[in-house]
């Protein structure tokens, strides 16, 4: 990899969108924003009962929240057209102070994206489909007001007129697993976002070797490039209801120590800097202070920063 030095870590939460208690995703923010994490994100899948609209409580954290970046992890493209989607995110950006960071993904649970109206789409509509989001996305957020045409071959704009400005120049983060996705990111994007439970950190440095061939390929520094890690796991620590006898296949879990040496390691080892906590069961809130409060400053000085 050549060009600048490696990005400082950076943490955050995710956060359940789960409609069983209102008030649970607010607890699980005010923890994230008072104890310094950098970013709350929220998963996307509209056709599940059990949730609330994503983009919905997003906002609705945001007016709760002061300085925690708000994030998607990640929106389902099939049922967020590109140019609504760019409007929605430099809005909630004015809002909120430059907080807005968005997520997205090309499409995974078809049947439901069907349900709902969406579109069933082949990998390689679904991958033309993304490239023109992210041409539409950046050129409306960077048009500083001058109308934007954009003729793509699933989506579209013909001399819109964009607005507001955004806050910030907002990142685009790109949740994807294939490399003609990884080469697009290294080329138009500003950041990946994998699970563990879907890719163990093995395989990342082939993730980054396509990152950054598609950033070298559009003249980009790859280091400027953030590599995110969805971690869905329960931190044990040392309550009943945050520990567990038999953990899930893909589940990570263990106590505070562990989960610092493993954090450490993956940023060190394996080019990842931003660290997702997604508590997976047991006492959600217990989980995201302890990772606030004690998992990410260990990290910090055992990094150095």
């Amino acid at each position: 990899m050549s060009g600048s030095s490696r990005l400082p870590p950076q943490f955050g939460a995710s956060i359940d969108p789960s409609a069983a208690d209102p008030e649970e995703p607010f607890r699980q923010a005010k923890i994230a924003d008072e104890n310094s994490l950098d970013l709350i994100t929220i998963m996307d899948h509209p056709y599940n009962r059990r949730l609330f609209d994503t983009w919905t409580l997003l906002t609705a954290i945001g007016i709760r929240t002061e300085r925690v970046r708000l994030g998607t992890n990640v929106l389902s493209l099939p049922l967020r057209p590109p140019a609504m989607l760019a409007k929605q995110a430099a809005t909630l950006d004015v809002l909120t102070g430059g907080r807005v960071e968005i997520g997205l993904g090309a499409g995974a649970y078809w049947d439901g994206i069907a349900a709902y109206g969406g579109p069933r789409r082949t990998p390689g509509e679904a991958y033309t489909a993304f490239k023109d989001a992210l041409h539409i996305l950046r050129g409306l957020w960077d048009s500083d007001g001058r109308s934007v045409t954009y003729l793509g071959e699933i989506y579209q704009v013909d001399r819109a007129r964009p607005g507001p400005r955004p806050a910030h120049r907002i990142p685009i983060w790109v949740g994807a697993y294939g490399p003609r996705m990884h080469n697009l990111l290294g080329m138009m994007a500003d950041g990946l976002l994998v699970s563990y439970n879907y890719q163990t950190p093995e395989n990342l440095h082939i993730f980054n070797q396509r990152i950054d061939a598609g950033a070298e390929e559009a003249g980009r520094d790859p280091g400027q490039i953030r590599r995110g890690y969805n971690l869905m796991g329960v931190i044990d620590v040392g309550r009943e209801d945050t520990t567990l006898a038999n953990p899930k296949d893909g589940t990570l879990y263990g106590t505070i120590d562990e989960w610092v040496e493993r954090i450490t390691d993956w940023y060190r080892s394996y080019r990842q800097d931003t660290f997702i906590f997604w508590p997976a069961e047991g006492n959600k809130e217990v989980q995201v202070e302890a990772f606030a409060k004690e998992v990410v400053p260990a990290v910090k000085r055992e990094l150095g920063y």
